[in-house]
């Protein structure tokens, strides 16, 4: 027996009136959603935007709503697939509610498309001092984040960062109070990356982390010094090869993970498992298998034991 024919899945994350419903309004008004398809509209929440009853039948869009999360169950979205037999499914989370939850209970034959986040540039940095873990998991399966409403005073730079540290394959784009939309981020990094050695400190090692990512091109041949952790992992087995890296904190104290890069060094051996160390190398590049992208290397040319930054947790702001 064959299986079900597969349904797209248009994920829309983000918390409340952060512009998820204007969003969708501005593709239905651009006619992305105008070719006939029968579209189920899942609604997990209710702003203060809304979409007309003309628009939606124009776009011959059917709107079902949740409004429990104990609701949220995979009989529940099968009971909405018989009953409306879509082409494709749009859903518009609670950004209070638990995204792996939500994705766990779609049926399999329902095939996440895209996963677009709407932020409120007003309101970000708020969420992220009180709800932090909630607001950074909205990015976690994000395909393109859209900070809008975003002015000149907002850090976009900073912005990007909180993204990329959770989510390093999403896009980033700005929309400005007047519509525009951009994607650039001109930012003045804490360290200068032109100078014979470029000297990270101690609380700039997440903002080097991101950018050597987002910019590897123009790091590479060039001489790094920074202090971190040594770290032997059992799977490592080049002799010359281990790992220099600092725990670093993505959303909340809960969630610290170590990031750092792998680290040629002829005398790795020597240097003890865990100790913190400072690191003068020059920047190379590897392919990663995993993203098939480049990714950066550190050949070490001196590696000298040192006692620990005053804060051992990285961040990204």
């Amino acid at each position: 027996m064959l299986g079900k024919r597969p349904i797209p899945v248009y994920l829309f994350t983000g918390f409340l009136d952060g512009g998820k419903t204007s969003f969708i309004r501005q593709t239905m008004d651009e006619g992305q959603f105008k070719d006939g398809a029968d579209t189920l509209y899942i609604v997990c929440e209710e702003g203060e935007e809304s979409i007309d009853i003309m628009r939606l039948n124009d776009s011959r869009f059917v709107v079902r709503t949740i409004e429990d999360e104990d609701d949220v169950s995979p009989e529940l979205f099968k009971g909405m697939e018989k009953e409306v037999r879509p082409n494709r499914v749009i859903i518009e989370s609670n950004g209070m509610w638990d995204i792996n939850e939500l994705l766990d209970a779609l049926p399999q034959n329902w095939q996440i498309a895209e996963v677009i986040t709407p932020v409120d540039s007003g309101t970000f940095e708020m969420y992220l001092s009180n709800m932090k873990m909630m607001m950074t998991n909205q990015f976690l399966y994000s395909d393109l984040v859209v900070f809008n409403r975003c002015e000149e005073k907002h850090d976009r730079a900073m912005f990007k960062r909180m993204v990329r540290a959770v989510n390093r394959r999403a896009q980033v784009l700005y929309e400005t109070p007047e519509g525009k939309v951009e994607d650039n981020v001109p930012e003045e990094l804490p360290y200068d990356i032109n100078a014979s050695v470029i000297d990270i400190g101690d609380e700039d090692y997440g903002i080097f982390y991101i950018d050597i990512f987002e910019n590897l091109s123009g790091y590479i041949d060039k001489k790094v010094r920074f202090k971190a952790k040594a770290l032997h992992p059992k799977d490592v087995k080049k002799d010359n090869l281990f790992v220099v890296a600092r725990p670093a904190m993505t959303c909340c104290a809960e969630d610290i993970a170590l990031v750092g890069f792998p680290c040629e060094y002829s005398k790795q051996a020597d240097v003890k498992e865990g100790s913190w160390i400072e690191v003068t190398a020059k920047v190379r590049a590897i392919m990663n298998r995993q993203t098939n992208e480049p990714s950066p290397v550190m050949v070490a040319e001196s590696i000298e034991n040192t006692k620990a930054p005053e804060d051992e947790v990285a961040y990204f702001y």
